[in-house]
Protein backbone atom coordinates (compact mmCIF):
# COMPACT_ATOMS: atom_id res chain seq x y z
CA UNK A 1 0.00 0.00 0.00
CA UNK A 2 1.22 3.73 -0.65
CA UNK A 3 1.25 5.97 2.21
CA UNK A 4 -1.15 8.15 3.24
CA UNK A 5 -1.99 11.34 0.87
CA UNK A 6 -2.74 13.99 3.90
CA UNK A 7 -0.87 14.88 6.40
CA UNK A 8 -1.21 16.55 10.17
CA UNK A 9 -2.10 19.83 9.33
CA UNK A 10 -3.88 19.27 5.75
CA UNK A 11 -7.07 21.73 6.03
CA UNK A 12 -9.88 22.56 3.61
CA UNK A 13 -12.62 25.55 4.28
CA UNK A 14 -16.40 25.73 2.86
CA UNK A 15 -18.80 28.38 3.00
CA UNK A 16 -22.09 28.67 2.89
CA UNK A 17 -25.37 30.71 3.24
CA UNK A 18 -28.20 28.99 4.57
CA UNK A 19 -31.19 30.06 2.51
CA UNK A 20 -34.72 29.75 3.04
CA UNK A 21 -35.13 26.90 0.16
CA UNK A 22 -31.87 24.95 2.01
CA UNK A 23 -34.16 24.58 5.04
CA UNK A 24 -37.61 23.90 3.16
CA UNK A 25 -35.75 21.17 0.82
CA UNK A 26 -33.88 19.26 3.66
CA UNK A 27 -37.02 19.55 5.57
CA UNK A 28 -38.32 17.61 2.55
CA UNK A 29 -36.09 15.01 1.87
CA UNK A 30 -35.67 14.10 5.43
CA UNK A 31 -39.45 14.28 6.76
CA UNK A 32 -38.16 16.90 9.72
CA UNK A 33 -40.75 19.80 9.77
CA UNK A 34 -40.38 20.12 13.12
CA UNK A 35 -41.81 23.97 14.11
CA UNK A 36 -37.85 24.49 14.98
CA UNK A 37 -37.02 24.67 11.25
CA UNK A 38 -40.59 25.78 9.45
CA UNK A 39 -42.68 27.93 11.79
CA UNK A 40 -41.47 31.47 11.95
CA UNK A 41 -44.74 32.34 14.25
CA UNK A 42 -43.97 29.36 16.70
CA UNK A 43 -40.46 30.54 16.71
CA UNK A 44 -40.39 34.17 17.02
CA UNK A 45 -41.48 33.14 20.89
CA UNK A 46 -38.82 31.45 21.29
CA UNK A 47 -35.46 32.18 23.08
CA UNK A 48 -33.95 32.43 19.19
CA UNK A 49 -36.84 34.65 18.17
CA UNK A 50 -36.80 33.12 14.82
CA UNK A 51 -36.18 29.82 12.69
CA UNK A 52 -33.01 27.79 13.04
CA UNK A 53 -31.68 25.52 10.61
CA UNK A 54 -31.36 21.63 11.33
CA UNK A 55 -28.45 20.31 13.19
CA UNK A 56 -28.25 17.39 10.43
CA UNK A 57 -27.66 19.82 7.98
CA UNK A 58 -24.69 21.70 9.46
CA UNK A 59 -23.33 18.33 9.42
CA UNK A 60 -24.59 17.73 5.51
CA UNK A 61 -22.09 20.70 5.45
CA UNK A 62 -19.13 19.31 7.54
CA UNK A 63 -19.65 16.24 4.78
CA UNK A 64 -19.22 18.53 1.91
CA UNK A 65 -15.37 19.47 3.72
CA UNK A 66 -14.90 15.96 4.34
CA UNK A 67 -15.69 15.84 0.20
CA UNK A 68 -13.17 18.47 -0.43
CA UNK A 69 -10.16 16.94 1.64
CA UNK A 70 -11.15 13.74 -0.58
CA UNK A 71 -10.97 15.30 -3.63
CA UNK A 72 -7.86 17.62 -2.86
CA UNK A 73 -5.55 14.11 -1.87
CA UNK A 74 -7.24 11.59 -4.89
CA UNK A 75 -5.10 13.97 -7.57
CA UNK A 76 -1.96 11.95 -6.44
CA UNK A 77 -3.62 8.44 -8.00
CA UNK A 78 -2.78 5.40 -5.88
CA UNK A 79 -3.46 2.32 -4.87
CA UNK A 80 -6.47 3.15 -1.85
CA UNK A 81 -10.05 5.11 -1.53
CA UNK A 82 -10.40 7.00 0.91
CA UNK A 83 -14.34 6.70 2.97
CA UNK A 84 -16.02 7.91 5.64
CA UNK A 85 -16.68 6.28 8.73
CA UNK A 86 -18.50 8.83 9.97
CA UNK A 87 -18.42 12.13 12.71
CA UNK A 88 -17.15 11.26 16.54
CA UNK A 89 -17.94 14.03 19.50
CA UNK A 90 -20.89 16.44 17.27
CA UNK A 91 -22.05 19.12 18.77
CA UNK A 92 -24.30 22.00 18.20
CA UNK A 93 -22.56 24.93 19.93
CA UNK A 94 -24.85 28.13 18.86
CA UNK A 95 -27.66 28.51 16.16
CA UNK A 96 -27.77 28.78 12.62
CA UNK A 97 -29.94 31.25 11.28
CA UNK A 98 -31.70 31.24 7.72
CA UNK A 99 -29.12 34.35 6.28
CA UNK A 100 -26.61 32.96 8.25
CA UNK A 101 -23.33 32.43 6.33
CA UNK A 102 -21.22 29.25 7.82
CA UNK A 103 -17.55 29.04 7.36
CA UNK A 104 -16.69 25.34 7.88
CA UNK A 105 -12.79 24.47 8.64
CA UNK A 106 -12.04 20.80 8.21
CA UNK A 107 -8.25 20.14 9.18
CA UNK A 108 -6.51 16.38 9.54
CA UNK A 109 -5.61 16.09 13.52
CA UNK A 110 -4.35 12.47 13.06
CA UNK A 111 -3.23 10.07 11.26
CA UNK A 112 -3.08 6.33 12.11
CA UNK A 113 -1.13 4.49 9.46
CA UNK A 114 -1.72 1.00 10.73
CA UNK A 115 -5.32 0.88 10.66
CA UNK A 116 -5.64 3.07 7.47
CA UNK A 117 -7.06 5.78 9.38
CA UNK A 118 -6.92 9.90 8.66
CA UNK A 119 -9.37 11.78 11.77
CA UNK A 120 -10.36 15.83 11.08
CA UNK A 121 -11.44 18.27 13.24
CA UNK A 122 -14.34 20.24 12.11
CA UNK A 123 -15.17 23.78 13.21
CA UNK A 124 -18.56 26.15 12.03
CA UNK A 125 -18.55 29.26 12.68
CA UNK A 126 -21.09 31.96 11.83
CA UNK A 127 -20.62 35.24 9.85
CA UNK A 128 -19.55 36.50 12.99
CA UNK A 129 -17.08 34.36 14.08
CA UNK A 130 -18.88 32.52 16.68
CA UNK A 131 -18.67 28.96 17.04
CA UNK A 132 -21.78 26.99 16.32
CA UNK A 133 -20.61 23.33 15.67
CA UNK A 134 -17.86 21.05 15.84
CA UNK A 135 -16.87 17.49 14.94
CA UNK A 136 -14.40 15.06 14.65
CA UNK A 137 -14.56 12.94 11.54
CA UNK A 138 -12.87 9.53 10.35
CA UNK A 139 -11.51 9.17 7.07
CA UNK A 140 -10.67 5.32 6.52
CA UNK A 141 -8.46 4.82 3.84
CA UNK A 142 -9.48 1.25 1.87
CA UNK A 143 -7.24 -0.77 -0.32
CA UNK A 144 -8.34 -0.81 -4.03
CA UNK A 145 -9.38 -4.06 -6.15
CA UNK A 146 -6.07 -5.18 -7.94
Amino acid sequence: MSGFYVKVGDWVRFAKTVGETDVYMFAGITGDFSVNHVNAQYMARSKYGQRIAHGALLVGYMSTCSTMMIDKCQGTGGDETPVSLGYDKVRFLGPVFIGDTVNLTYTIVEVDPVKRRSYGEVKAENQNGELVGVARHILAWTRNKD
